[in-house]
């Protein structure tokens, strides 16, 4: 199971981590941290140091009920991004978390490596065509609605019956536009409340048989805080704990905000497997 990233074959058979670099002001965990060039790049670069394959840079903020902004803003807030972290670290491997085929064409332009999509090509008609052009790995995810009516869209009748369907259909669409690289991610808290999210997590295994990686970010979200009843900041312990389980489930990728602990999680599980 490999990604062909820039002409960088990436083994998935060790399970990855993407370190999250949100450059929102609005982020649920950590918006408005990182407002400088400075800051920006000593976070990546811990990141790096501390075993992420990925970078994933976020410019639209999709937690739920998050404030719009216009594609030229997301351009804007963005691309400079891209640019000073191709400089300064030439290998990166950034993925960027958009949902519009224009800013997915011009920041791998400007030197990113996987489309990481939200809307599973729901929000932008143009997004497949886009992503079959480029030949870049692609993240279809599984969401309902927008960012900001998604919570008042999770009505389901079997919630993994439905999102095995939508996986099924979209991979369809994408293997026929001639796309080979695509991951997986369920989209924990998109458009699912807490109950259904623990349901997802116990039927993880279920998205084995589309033969695809399994993206998992559920790094310090609402499931985990509220049922623990604390804030944010304190949800790394969570966090940690069901990275574990999506592991042994099969992920392959995890997204998460602290890179040195999940990158643990992974090599641990990686002695439990031998």
């Amino acid at each position: 199971m490999n990604l062909n990233c820039k002409g960088q074959l990436i083994d998935l058979r060790t399970p990855k981590v993407m370190g999250i670099l949100n450059i929102t002001p609005d982020s649920f965990f950590d918006g408005g941290k990182y407002k400088n060039e400075k800051q920006i790049l000593s976070q990546v670069e811990k990141m790096l140091n501390d075993g992420a394959t990925f970078i994933d840079v976020g410019a639209y903020s999709s937690r739920p009920g998050a404030k719009h902004i216009s594609e030229d803003e997301e351009l804007n807030r963005i691309t400079p991004i891209i640019k000073l972290l191709v400089k300064e670290f030439p290998e990166i491997l950034l993925s960027i978390d958009t949902f519009r085929s224009k800013v997915a064409q011009e920041t791998v332009q400007a030197g990113a490596s996987i489309i990481n999509d939200i809307s599973g090509g729901s929000l932008d008609k143009n997004m497949f065509t886009t992503i079959a052009k480029l030949q870049v790995p692609y993240i279809l995810m599984h969401m309902k609605g927008t960012p900001q009516t998604m919570k008042t869209e999770n009505i389901y009748k079997n919630l993994i019956q439905e999102i095995v369907f939508y996986f099924s259909e979209k991979i369809n669409q994408l293997r026929i536009l001639g796309v080979s690289d695509i991951i997986l991610d369920p989209g924990f808290g998109f458009a699912k409340d807490t109950t259904q999210n623990f349901e997802l997590m116990n039927n993880l295994e279920v998205f084995k048989h589309l033969d695809l990686p399994l993206l998992v970010g559920v790094s310090r979200k609402s499931m985990i805080y509220k049922t623990l009843n604390v804030l944010p900041e304190e949800a790394l312990n969570g966090t940690t704990f069901l990275n574990t389980v999506s592991l042994m489930a099969g992920a392959k990728i995890l997204r998460v905000h602290d890179v040195k602990e999940a990158v643990e999680c992974v090599k641990l599980h990686q002695q439990l497997k031998k």
